[in-house]
C-alpha cells in the first residue's frame, strides 16, 4: 500500500498524503506545483506536468512486465493487482516507445504527490536559472544534408503515388564536459512553456527521458475524452509583426492544412468505434510554444462504455498517428526504418499516467531528449507530404531543436 513519505525539498505546508485520489485531484495552493518541480531528482523519480495537474512520483512499487498481451490489458491487470494488494488508488506512470512491440517503461510508483497545473501556480513566472557553461560537442545523425536527401526521396515516392505522408526525424547528440543538470534543465523547460506537457521519467537503465511536448494524444475523465492532434508547423519569430505573419500564413497554407486534415481524419476514424458521440471541428486553430506555431484541432467525445475502455485503450487505438508516423501506417513505418539511421526509442511514443478506474492522460513524446551519462540525444521530426521541400523540412526540424538547445546553452 502507498504510504505518506516526507519529501525533501517540498515545504511542509505542501506535503500531503501520497495515496493518489481518483483522477489524481490536485492540491491547489500557491507554490505547490513549483515545489514539486523543484523537488524532482533523476533516478527513480517521475515528473509530469499537464495543463490540469502536476505530478511527482517517487520510487517503484511495481513495474509493468513485458508480454504479448496489449499494453492496455497489462496495465489494467497490474493496477487491479495493486488494488487487491491493498493500494486503494494505484496509478501507473511512465513512457511507451514508438514501436508498440518494444518494452514499455511504465511503473506503479511508491508515492505520488500532486498539485495544480504549473500554469496556475504564480511562482512559475519566476525566472529559471540560466544553463551552466558547458562545452558541448554536437553530432548530427543524420547530417542535415543527408536528412534533406531522405526528404527528397520520400517526396519523389509520394508524387509517384506510393503513399500520402511520412514523418522523418533526425537527432543531435550533445556530449558535454560534465553530466547535464537534469533538474535544472527540467525547470527551464517547464518555466518556458508552463501550459504544455513537461516530463522527466526513467527511459531504461541509466537513461532519463526529458521533454516538453505541446501535444496531447488523448485523455479520459470518466466517460469524457479529449484528443488534440497537432500537424502543420511554422517557426516563431522574435519580431512581433513577422511572428503574426507566419501564424496567419500557416492558417492558409494548403500544404499544412492538407497535412493536418490527414491526421484529424485518422484520429476520427480511430476513436469513432469507442464513442457514442464525437465532435471534430471543421477547421483547425493555432497553438503556440516558445519556438513553434502549430495547427491544432481539439476533438471531444463521450466514451460508449467507460467500464471497458480505458485512457490507454484509446491511446493505443490512436498510436502511432499520421502526425508522428505517416499514412498508410504500415508503409510509412517501413519508410522510416529505411530512412532514419537510428532507433527512435521513446521518441514519438507516449508519456503519461492512468489510474485503476481507467482515467488518464497520454501525451505524444516530442520535443524531448534522452539523457545518458554526459550525452543528451535530441530528436526532431517533420511531416513530409508531396508538397514538401527538403529545405523547409530541414529548417523545421532545426527550429524544433531550438527548445532544447536554448535550455542547455548549445547551438547547431
Amino acid at each position: 500500500m502507498s504510504t505518506p513519505v516526507r519529501e525533501p525539498g517540498v515545504p511542509a505546508q505542501y506535503r500531503h498524503d501520497a495515496v493518489p485520489t481518483p483522477a489524481l485531484a490536485p492540491l491547489a495552493a500557491p507554490g505547490a506545483a513549483t515545489a514539486l518541480l523543484d523537488a524532482y531528482r533523476p533516478g527513480e523519480d517521475r515528473f509530469l506536468a499537464t495543463p490540469h495537474r502536476t505530478l511527482l512520483a517517487r520510487g517503484t512499487a511495481a513495474e509493468l512486465p513485458h508480454g504479448d498481451a496489449p499494453v492496455a490489458v497489462r496495465v489494467k491487470e497490474l493496477l487491479d493487482e495493486r488494488r487487491r494488494a491493498g493500494d486503494h488508488d494505484p496509478v501507473v506512470l511512465g513512457a511507451l516507445p514508438f514501436d508498440p512491440s518494444a518494452p514499455a517503461a511504465l511503473a506503479v510508483p511508491r508515492t505520488v504527490r500532486r498539485a495544480q497545473a504549473l500554469r496556475e501556480d504564480p511562482l512559475v513566472a519566476l525566472p529559471a536559472e540560466p544553463p551552466a557553461a558547458t562545452r558541448w560537442q554536437v553530432r548530427e545523425v543524420p547530417s542535415a544534408a543527408a536528412y534533406g536527401e531522405a526528404v527528397a526521396a520520400a517526396v519523389a515516392r509520394m508524387r509517384a503515388g506510393e503513399f500520402a505522408k511520412v514523418v522523418l526525424a533526425r537527432t543531435l547528440e550533445l556530449t558535454g564536459d560534465t553530466e547535464p543538470d537534469l533538474p535544472a534543465l527540467l525547470r527551464r523547460l517547464a518555466r518556458r512553456d508552463p501550459s504544455g506537457y513537461t516530463f522527466a521519467v526513467p527511459g531504461g537503465p541509466g537513461r532519463t527521458l526529458v521533454g516538453a511536448s505541446p501535444e496531447l494524444l488523448v485523455s479520459r475523465t470518466g466517460g469524457r475524452l479529449t484528443a488534440n492532434p497537432l500537424a502543420g508547423s511554422a517557426p516563431r519569430s522574435a519580431d512581433l509583426a513577422e511572428d503574426v505573419r507566419r501564424a496567419a500564413a500557416l492558417l492558409e497554407s494548403e500544404k499544412d492544412l492538407h497535412e493536418h486534415a490527414v491526421v484529424v481524419d485518422a484520429v476520427r476514424e480511430a476513436l469513432a468505434p469507442y464513442c457514442s458521440r464525437l465532435e471534430v471541428p471543421e477547421r483547425p486553430t493555432l497553438v503556440r510554444t516558445a519556438a513553434m506555431w502549430h495547427l491544432s484541432t481539439t476533438v471531444t467525445g463521450d466514451v460508449a462504455d467507460p467500464g471497458a475502455t480505458t485512457a490507454l485503450d484509446l491511446a493505443s487505438a490512436l498510436h502511432p498517428t499520421p502526425a508522428v508516423c505517416g499514412t498508410p501506417t504500415g508503409l510509412a513505418r517501413r519508410v522510416i526504418a529505411e530512412s532514419e539511421p537510428f532507433d527512435r526509442g521513446a521518441y514519438t511514443g507516449m508519456v503519461g499516467w492512468q489510474d485503476a478506474d481507467g482515467d488518464g492522460e497520454w501525451v505524444v513524446t516530442i520535443r524531448c531528449a534522452e539523457a545518458e551519462g554526459r550525452t543528451l540525444r535530441l530528436f526532431a521530426g517533420a511531416g513530409v507530404v508531396a508538397g514538401s521541400s527538403p529545405e523547409a523540412e530541414t529548417a523545421e526540424t532545426g527550429a524544433k531543436f531550438g527548445t532544447f538547445l536554448d535550455a542547455v546553452g548549445a547551438s547547431l
